[in-house]
């Protein structure tokens, strides 16, 4: 039987029953647990602004109140619930914490669209993954305070997902190599046990994710490091982007990072990476792997990482890439090394291949993305449908679950609010993927987490979200067509796009994203994007976080609007076409505008790291459109 409410995360039985349940003036919520004060005090949250009245906590186990919750084994899912709504009363029952924290979790969705009648019904509800994650980038630029990351994971955990994971190059205070965090903003041992003290309280696993072997760049173009490269030089960075994989003085030195930073953690499971290296066998380590081959040299140096994480009580987990290229040593990895086999493509060649890690044994989590990066608004189209044919194949294959991703390439100038409605979907898609309407979710997105039913904010998304692929198939043109020279990439312009990218690999030939714009696209986008009541205004009660969010949706359009009249602009001037002054001055006045929208957003959720970077890219493109303007 349908949900009885539209339901974000949905639930997968539900069933009606006679009847409703009334809030009353005085709401008493009551369990034997002191462990459900946390989800209960959210409830209490969203009772107070939805109903309103009195509420009251008690932990008696007399189990009497408005809202009950109790332990019972007879529910037998690790993390599910029963939850039943009746004329009487509300009751959740789970054999476990967690159990007991997702089904308050369901009942506040039910508050939220329900409001102060709630009809009868009797939900049994259990995940259809046992690990069910997102990933976020805080290597590439901008580094969330704690605060912003204990908002981010309440939402998550309401969302249902059990796992987080940081992606850390050199966002981290290690002792024994202080030089390699210099400059990045970087997190303390402090800031990791209070994160993970989040996490716990919420039922989310934190688990540690390093740059292991590759994506080296930043530490490698350190000169007390460079000598450990595989291939110095390789990419544009001085330094190379991996590790030689044959260097034990390489190796040494992933030892004392690991040794510092994972013990740090409580998860069972650690990332190694190990994805993308670019130089593997091409240099350093070439006259081995021609002998043995480069999947070979590969495969030995994760068997020394899978004992080193042995040692450190850990299960190696890693990105799947490069083993997928050298499927005949499949069989040789221990068979407890989790695959994270990624593509961010809609129809990705490498989803079905899930099932080459699953039949040889190992366990495999499927890694779709939310399509942000190297974009401002989101390709959302592809995001969601990455997400609902990746889990479709881990479904299939039996996974052990889902990682969502969501990266910083070049600057990480995305919005972190932009990003929600892909966790959200995500973990709609890992709880119960059958119960999901992409048709309906992003209208139940904009109710369930604004408070907007009126269909607006949804269209509103939609429309940001189609935007930039309307411009090129390849939907990051906008993103770098913000901040590309009107003129033509140049020589300095790389140089400072590079050092902004903190990617590890970057052309030294700019391929020009204003002209891959179609023009009557970019005209279509800047209409699209400018409609003045676009975006509703929303309740003044809503949380901070989400009213942050909200803004971030905001910015983000504008800076595609931006982008696009940049590429006018630019295609324009390039063919010799004769622009008024008052065009290009008229830009760099939005421009001005945005980048102190641009720099509040970063200074209110993250910390200072290569914000600096950032707005030197922006105030360049600013002062050229000015120059042009003062010689036009």
């Amino acid at each position: 039987m349908s949900d009885p409410v539209a339901l974000l995360i949905p639930v997968r039985n539900c069933r009606s029953l006679p009847g409703s349940f009334a809030w009353p003036c005085t709401i008493r919520l009551n369990s034997s647990r002191d462990v459900d004060a946390v989800p209960l005090e959210l409830l209490a949250t969203d009772l107070k602004r939805s109903v309103g009245g009195r509420v009251v906590c008690r932990f008696d186990g007399v189990g009497q109140g408005s809202v009950v919750v109790r332990r019972d084994p007879a529910v037998k899912a690790a993390e599910g619930y029963r939850l039943e709504v009746q004329e009487s009363g509300i009751t959740i029952s789970a054999s476990t914490d967690a159990g007991a924290y997702y089904g308050v979790q369901t009942l506040r969705e039910l508050v939220r669209a329900g409001g102060k009648k709630l009809a009868c019904c009797r939900i049994d509800d259990a995940p259809d993954f046992a690990r069910r994650g997102v990933y976020y980038d805080v290597a590439r630029g901008k580094v969330p305070t704690v605060e912003t990351l204990k908002e981010l994971i309440e939402r998550l955990a309401h969302w249902k997902l059990n796992e987080f994971q940081i992606y850390i190059k050199n966002t981290f205070t290690w002792a024994a190599h202080p030089a390699i965090g210099k400059g990045f903003s970087p997190y303390t041992p402090e800031d990791i046990l209070a994160i993970q003290a989040h996490c716990r309280l919420h039922h989310i696993r934190f688990v540690p994710s390093m740059a292991t072997l590759s994506h080296n760049e930043l530490t490698l173009q350190l000169p007390e490091y460079s000598h450990l490269a595989e291939k110095p030089g390789h990419g544009g960075w001085e330094g190379g982007t991996m590790l030689c994989p044959t260097d034990p003085k390489a190796f040494r030195l992933t030892e004392d990072l690991y040794r510092e930073f994972v013990p740090l953690f409580e998860a069972e499971d650690m990332n190694c990476c190990c994805d993308e290296p670019w130089e593997l066998g091409q240099g350093r380590s070439k006259r081995l792997a021609d002998r043995i081959g480069r999947g070979r040299v590969y495969l030995n140096y994760l068997l020394k990482l899978h004992k080193l994480c042995g040692k450190l009580g850990k299960r190696m987990n890693i990105w799947g890439d490069i083993v997928l290229k050298y499927p005949e040593l499949i069989p040789e990895f221990p068979k407890d090394v989790v695959m994270l086999n990624w593509d961010y493509a809609a129809k990705g060649p490498l989803m079905p291949r899930t099932r080459e890690f699953t039949e040889a044994g190992l366990p495999t989590m499927v890694c779709p993305g939310t399509s942000s990066w190297s974009r401002h608004g989101t390709d959302l189209p592809n995001a969601m449908a990455n997400v609902t044919n990746f889990v479709r194949a881990g479904k299939r294959y039996k996974v052990e679950g889902v990682l969502n991703t969501d990266w910083g390439d070049f600057g990480h100038r995305n919005p972190l609010g932009v990003s929600l409605h892909g966790y959200a979907h995500g973990a709609a898609r890992s709880w119960y993927n059958a119960g999901v309407d992409d048709a309906t979710f992003t209208q139940t997105f904009a109710a369930q987490t604004f408070g907007e039913r009126s269909g607006r904010l949804a269209d509103a998304i939609r429309t940001l979200g189609e935007a930039a692929s309307l411009v090129n198939p390849d939907s990051r043109c906008l993103y770098h067509a913000l901040v590309e020279p009107l003129r033509g990439p140049s020589n300095r312009f790389v140089k400072r796009f590079r050092r902004v990218s903190l990617v590890g690999h970057y052309p030294d030939q700019f391929p020009s994203m204003i002209e891959r714009g179609k023009t009557e696209a970019l005209e279509t986008v800047v209409d699209m994007l400018s409609v003045a009541d676009l975006w509703p205004d929303l309740d003044p009660s809503l949380p901070e976080f989400e009213a942050q969010a909200l803004g971030d949706y905001r910015l983000a359009a504008a800076m595609d609007t931006l982008a696009a009249e940049r590429s006018l602009l630019g295609q324009a001037y390039r063919t010799g076409f004769q622009i008024p002054s008052a065009e290009f001055k008229a830009w760099a006045d939005a421009m001005a505008l945005l980048t102190q929208g641009f720099e509040a957003m970063w200074r209110t959720r993250f910390k200072p790291s290569k914000l600096a970077d950032n707005l030197r890219l922006m105030r360049a493109a600013e002062s050229e459109a000015r120059q042009i303007a003062a010689r036009q």
